[in-house]
Parts: structure tokens; sequence; C-alpha cells
């Protein structure tokens, strides 16, 4: 089982609404590393939710992967914001997966004491400037978060 970081906007979607709605697509990614990295994600991969763009940002909970290797349907809707004309269903430039919802950690794991317990090499999200919003998290790392966040892994 691989780990996974994966950020959102709270007020674009965040934990409750996963919560909310169990399982969702974590569509709408378009940054071809971000992209790489969902299409390496394998079912029962584990995901910190990060909520970003907020006072403080941070880990707030955890997601499965159930789904892997799903179009992302966002890509041909002309209504959306991440509309893509190049990109054909039958030739799709942007893939998803699904996640469910597992927990929410109250209070959450806030960026300042993340850059305290681990360096930018160890984890990515501590780099300044990092704005990747899909990230691996390495095994001993995803291990020491699950121990900060007094979750079991």
């Amino acid at each position: 089982m691989a780990h996974w970081l994966m950020k959102s906007e709270p007020d674009v979607f965040g934990i409750d609404h996963l919560k909310a709605e169990g399982t969702t697509l974590w569509d709408g990614i378009r940054n071809y590393q971000a992209r790489n990295f969902m299409r390496t994600m394998a079912i029962g991969d584990r995901a910190f939710f990060y909520h970003s763009n907020i006072t403080p940002p941070g880990i707030i909970g955890l997601m499965e992967v159930v789904e892997v290797g799903l179009p992302d349907p966002s890509q041909f809707d002309p209504q959306s914001k991440y509309f893509d004309p190049a990109s054909k269903p039958e030739a799709p430039r942007w893939d998803c997966v699904r996640l469910k919802y597992l927990a929410t950690f109250a209070p959450l794991l806030a960026l300042d004491r993340l850059r305290e317990e681990f360096t930018p090499e160890e984890l990515a999200v501590v780099r300044r400037g990092n704005r990747l919003s899909i990230l691996p998290v390495p095994e001993a790392c995803a291990t020491r978060l699950y121990e900060l966040l007094g979750a079991p892994s």
C-alpha cells in the first residue's frame, strides 16, 4: 500500500464534502506530474486529505483509493472550467481516481507542525513553493504522520 497527500481547498471540496458523499472522483487535475502520480495509484492506497488555501493549511483527513484509471469526465464538459478541447473520449488526456472517506482529524495537522517534524527531502509538502496538488508520501513519513495524528495506520 502506497501513501499520498492530496490537496483541496475546503470551500471548493473539503473533508466535510467527502464525508457527506462517502466517495468522490478526484477530478480536475490539470498538472501532468500530479496526473502521473495519480496514474500510479492502486486500489487500497491511502491518501492524506490536505486542506490548502486556508489558515492554517494542513492534513485534515484520510481517504482510500477505491477505483483507478478512470477518465476525468470534466475534460469533455464544455461547461466545466476543466474542459480540455484537445482531449477526446477515445484518447483521454486526463485521468482521475475514486476515493473513499475514512477519517477526519481534529484538529488538523498544520503545515507549521509538519515543517517542525519533517525536512523538505522527507516530505515534499513542506518544501517552500511546492504547489503540486498530489504528492507521494514515503512509508516512513506515513508512519510518523499516523503517529502525529493519533491514528492507526
